[in-house]
This record gives structure tokens, C-alpha cells and sequence, in this order.
């Protein structure tokens, strides 16, 4: 085992010192990064809607359900390499830290290049299935095609900025967000205004800033010292190291895509009422999700403090980590939550300037964000749970409490005559949040205390030896 001695100033030691202060530090610039990530995809659609009008945004509106499915289950495994490169950083050891640099770009090219032909193959008659209205089918499936061009860089970006996460560096990819997000406002503009281009300008867009993204985060890594450079010639797999990435990251997949498939099935619910319905729903959207990535730059940040304290088995700190993790994203949650439901109205006039629009964008909103800040702790809790290398449970929780109990309310509830509304497709977010974030608890407290005894029992049995 080498030691990690070549620390850079973008790196956090997370074993040691104060908790909150370095949590803080790590996640207020992954916040940045996820809000000016969402705001830089809100302009996509504010684009189309105020210059391509409102069936180009029902037309993008209409993908984002289907975009996320696809990718979330490949993007997982980037939480699988998180989990291991901190442990390895954790654990201060620069061979097998290098081994799952190495490994995860490898398999991220791989996985995008896969990504990408489900995209150019499958997309009209996914959209199809997903009944997506006929007079806005063409635009999403033109949409659709042109983003996926851009998802092998795209995944390579993501695992690339996981293992920067790792090491406690979210500095730089906001750095390279806010270059590569102005970038894409520009063409987006110039593609939409100027060439005319529709719902194809702003997926070209997309897909060329996408690139420049991968090619920062690569030069970066390939400048790193110890164990996190990136050398092109040492790009292989390392079967090990796919074998722990796979085991956290796959499950962590698989419940991103589960709760992707339960929107899909959301978003053909909204189809159903039409086009307006889809606009609104498309504009509310991207404003509740500054809450959720707001929420998640904690959850990230608990799941690799987690990561790396299990390098060196500091359970206290573990469960301090979980309690610190949540009392910052309880208020983080309200306060902005509190914010977007004073203001819906301003908010979604952003993105369009239809009376309708509005009225239902807001109405919207005021069932879903009152209580968003329960999915902030659920995923604090599987952010703990992932840290600790326990994937699996979490991914049952989810899929019990969140696809599960998503088609069962609208195969039952929502197809009672009384019941076929708009309202009861949004009550949805708020009740089975509340629901998967009790069992995400339980089974965090569970873990955590088999885990804690299991090493209690190995330190005695050391110590007897010795």
C-alpha cells in the first residue's frame, strides 16, 4: 500500500476535524454546480418556449421523463465509483485508487456508446408508447435523437466528476460547468433564434457543450497527482474494482431508474390531458428541481464523507455524518421550498407567458414542493446507506414505496371516475416520499448497527490475538 502524500488544495480530508464545516465546503459548490446545471437545462426550455412556441416545449417536456430512465441506471454506477475511489482515498492507498480511475473512465465510455444507440434506435416508438400527443411526436423524437449523440461524454463527465467527489474536490466541475453552460445559452440562442432550429438547436447544443464538458474533466484528471490521475495508456479493466463498483453503483442504478419509470408513468398519466397540461408541467418542473439538487449536493456529500470514514472504520463519525447531513438538508429543503411556492407564479413566467400555463404550473407546485424536503431525507439516508457500501436495501425501499406504490395509485385510485384528475397524479410525489423516506430510515439504522457490531467483534477477536 502507497500513501496518498501528493494532496492538491482542491482535496478534503473527511476522516478528520469538523464535520459541518467541511461538509459545507464540500457541498455549496456541488449546489452551484446543480443549480447552474439545472438552470443552464431550464434554458433549453425557455428557450423553445418564448422562441419556438409551446409545442416545441411540450416536445422536449415530453423526453425528460424517458431521458432520465435511460440514463439513471448507467449513471449509478457512478455512485458505485464515488463509494470505492473514497474508501481508496480514505484509506490512503494510491494502487487501487488508480485502478478505479482507470477502470471507471474505461466503462463510462462503454456505457455511453450503449446509451446512445438506445437513443438513435428506440426513440420514436418509446414515445410512441408513452403517448406522447401526435402533433408534438415528430419534434420529440428529433429532440430526443440529437441529445443522446452527446451521452457518451456525458457519461464520461459524470464518472469523471464522481471521482473528483471522492477526493472532496467539487471546485473544479463547477468551473467547468459554468464554461461549458454558458457555452450552451450561447448556441442555444443562436441555434433557436437566429438558424431556426427548434427543438434540434437546443439537442445540438446540448450534445457539443457535452463534449467540451468531458474534455476539461479528462485534462483535469490527467494533471492530478497520486492515484486519481488519469494516464490514457493505463485505461483497463480492473475486475476487482468493476466487481465493488458494480455492487454499489448497480443497485444505485437501478433505484435512480426506478424512480425514473415511475415518472414515465407519470408523465403518460399527464400526457393524457394534453399539450397545456405538458407545458405546465415541463415549466414546474425545472423549478421544483432546484429544491432536489439542492437536497442532493448534501446527500452526495454524505455518501462520500461516509465513503471515506469506512476506509478507516470511524463509525461515531458515520452517524454523526447522518445526523449533521440531515439537519442540513431539513432546512435547506424548507427555505427554498417556502421560496418557489410564495413566488410560483413569477417563477413560471419565466418560461412561459400563457395565463393557462401559469395557473397550472402553479397549482402543480403547490403540492408537490410543500413537503419536498422528505425526499431530501430520503436521500440522505441512501446516501449513508451507499456510503457504507450497503446498496441493495435502499434500492427495495424504492421500489416498494416508490414504483411500486406509483402504479398501483394510478391503476386503482387515479382511474376511479372521482379521481381522474390532474391533482391526483400530483399527490403522488408528496405521499410516497413520506413513505420511502420512514423505510429508508430503518433500514439505515439497521445497517449501520450490524456494521458497527461486526467491527466491534473484529477489533475484540484482533485484540485477543495480539
Amino acid at each position: 500500500m502507497s500513501s496518498v502524500n501528493n494532496k492538491s488544495r482542491f482535496q478534503i480530508d473527511m476522516c478528520v476535524g469538523p464535520i459541518l464545516p467541511k461538509l459545507l465546503l464540500f457541498a455549496l459548490p456541488l449546489m452551484a454546480t446543480n443549480l447552474l446545471q439545472l438552470m443552464f437545462a431550464a434554458a433549453d426550455s425557455v428557450v423553445v418556449g418564448l422562441f419556438a412556441g409551446e409545442d416545441s416545449l411540450a416536445a422536449v417536456g415530453a423526453t425528460v421523463s424517458l431521458i432520465n430512465l435511460i440514463t439513471n441506471l448507467f449513471l449509478g454506477l457512478s455512485v458505485g465509483v464515488n463509494v470505492v475511489a473514497a474508501r481508496c482515498f480514505g484509506a490512503k492507498n494510491d494502487e487501487e485508487l488508480s485502478q478505479t480511475t482507470h477502470t471507471s473512465i474505461f466503462i463510462s465510455a462503454i456505457i455511453g456508446l450503449i446509451m446512445t444507440a438506445i437513443g438513435l434506435i428506440g426513440a420514436e416508438q418509446i414515445l410512441i408508447l408513452m403517448k406522447t400527443p401526435p402533433e408534438i411526436l415528430p419534434l420529440s423524437v428529433r429532440y430526443l435523437r440529437i441529445y443522446f449523440i452527446g451521452m457518451t461524454s456525458m457519461t464520461i463527465y459524470n464518472f469523471g466528476a464522481a471521482l473528483l467527489r471522492a477526493i472532496g474536490d467539487t471546485k473544479r466541475p463547477l468551473i467547468f460547468l459554468l464554461i461549458s453552460g454558458g457555452l450552451n445559452i450561447l448556441l442555444n440562442l443562436c441555434f433557436v433564434i437566429f438558424l431556426k432550429l427548434g427543438v434540434a438547436g437546443v439537442a445540438t447544443s446540448t450534445a457539443i457543450t457535452q463534449t467540451l464538458s468531458a474534455a476539461l474533466i479528462l485534462t483535469c484528471l490527467s494533471r492530478e497527482r497520486g492515484g486519481i490521475r488519469f494516464i490514457p495508456k493505463k485505461l483497463a479493466i480492473n475486475r476487482k474494482k468493476l466487481g465493488q463498483i458494480v455492487a454499489i453503483g448497480l443497485p444505485a442504478g437501478l433505484q435512480a431508474s426506478m424512480y425514473s419509470i415511475s415518472n414515465v408513468i407519470i408523465q403518460s398519466s399527464i400526457n393524457i390531458f394534453g399539450k397545456t397540461v405538458i407545458a405546465a408541467s415541463t415549466a414546474s418542473v425545472n423549478i421544483e428541481d432546484m429544491v432536489y439538487f439542492t437536497m442532493n449536493a448534501i446527500q452526495q456529500a454524505v455518501t462520500s464523507f461516509t465513503g471515506q470514514n469506512m476506509g478507516v472504520r470511524n463509525y461515531k463519525r458515520i452517524l454523526n455524518i447522518q445526523l449533521i447531513g440531515q439537519a442540513a438538508v431539513i432546512i435547506t429543503g424548507v427555505v427554498i421550498s417556502s421560496i418557489e411556492i410564495i413566488f410560483a407564479p413569477q417563477l413560471l413566467s419565466i418560461f412561459s407567458d400563457s395565463a393557462e400555463v401559469i395557473a397550472i404550473g402553479t397549482a402543480r407546485m403547490r403540492y408537490v414542493v410543500l413537503l419536498y424536503f422528505t425526499c431530501g431525507m430520503m436521500e440522505v439516508f441512501v446516501g449513508g446507506l451507499r456510503g457504507m457500501g450497503s446498496s441493495v436495501l435502499p434500492t427495495i425501499a424504492s421500489l416498494i414505496g416508490i414504483c411500486a406504490f406509483r402504479v398501483v395509485w394510478l391503476s386503482t385510485v387515479f382511474q376511479i371516475e372521482a379521481y381522474h384528475t390532474i391533482k391526483t397524479v400530483y399527490m403522488l410525489y408528496p405521499i410516497t416520499w413520506v413513505i420511502t423516506c420512514i423505510a429508508e430510515a430503518i433500514c439505515f439504522f439497521a445497517v449501520y448497527r450490524h456494521k458497527k457490531r461486526m467491527n466491534d467483534i473484529y477489533n475484540m477477536r484482533k485484540e485477543v490475538i495480539e
